[in-house]
């Protein structure tokens, strides 16, 4: 077998294994069209990014799933690694609390788009008999004696001790609404919520950024967030990596290169 051939069924085993029918009807619809493009996306996407063991399965599925939300021009696909997350052990509430993070960086329309996705997904499955884990969904609880503001704060300096007073100080001559309404909403209402972790949170809001490709120096700092909090700089190389198949190379590229820069500061301020 040619090493071609087998980056093609390496390829086409890990497609069948994470996205199974939804994956293998997107290829079936090329062949009449561009069976290369079909091949390609087999042999690259599916034969040498999917194939590479440095990031969890599960993790991969979440980030595709917050990046194609994000960029909000790809429902078809959007579906198509929804059914993927669920396949490779995902619950349906921690797809949705993906979906719903992602309201706070690429806004509610995509948000809103990606839950209506998930919904005609889980529907779907249902039909055909599959039997999903709904998981626990729950909203952030407020902590007796304390403010949607005190425990946004206190959210967000676990990523970054400084990144309150930042906020505070850039936006109180011009709008300190902007700095009381990320707090309370992107780290009270939203990063408290139970039902993923803060390192998934991370990592998925890192894949968006990326993929979105507009908001340099949030990335640069949700980079750094994650490293401080516990994503290996491995796992976000390889969420770099993985961009490029849906986001392109110029996204992922400039992506890595931001890792670099964020990984470069550290050691010269440590």
């Amino acid at each position: 077998m040619t090493v071609l051939n087998e980056r093609y069924e390496t390829g086409l085993n890990n497609l069948k294994l994470i996205d199974q029918e939804a994956g293998e009807k997107v290829v079936e619809s090329l062949n009449s069209i561009s069976p290369d493009l079909a091949q390609y996306i087999i042999e690259y996407a599916f034969g040498d990014i999917y194939n590479r063991t440095e990031l969890a399965l599960k993790s991969k599925e979440l980030v595709v799933v917050a990046a194609l939300t994000a960029i909000g021009n790809a429902a078809p696909q959007l579906k198509v690694h929804i059914h993927g997350a669920l396949n490779v052990g995902c619950n349906i509430a921690e797809v949705q609390e993906v979906i719903l993070q992602m309201s706070g960086y690429a806004g509610f329309p995509s948000a809103i788009n990606g839950m209506l996705a998930l919904k005609e997904v889980v529907a779907d499955r249902k039909q055909e008999g599959k039997k999903d884990e709904a998981g626990c969904i729950q909203p952030s609880q407020i902590p007796e004696y304390s403010t949607r503001y005190e425990l946004g704060a206190k959210n967000l300096s676990r990523l970054n001790p400084n990144q309150v007073d930042n906020l505070e100080q850039t936006f109180k001559d011009i709008s300190p609404d902007m700095a009381k309404f990320v707090i309370e909403y992107g780290f009270a209402d939203i990063f408290s919520r139970p039902s993923l972790d803060f390192k998934h949170r991370e990592m998925t809001t890192i894949a968006a950024l990326t993929a979105m490709g507009t908001a340099q120096s949030q990335l640069k700092f949700h980079i750094e967030a994650g490293l401080n909090i516990g994503v290996s700089e491995t796992e976000i190389r390889e969420i770099m990596l993985l961009m490029s198949v849906y986001a392109g190379f110029p996204a992922a590229i400039n992506g890595t290169l931001s890792l670099k820069e964020v990984v470069n500061n550290i050691s010269e301020q440590g």
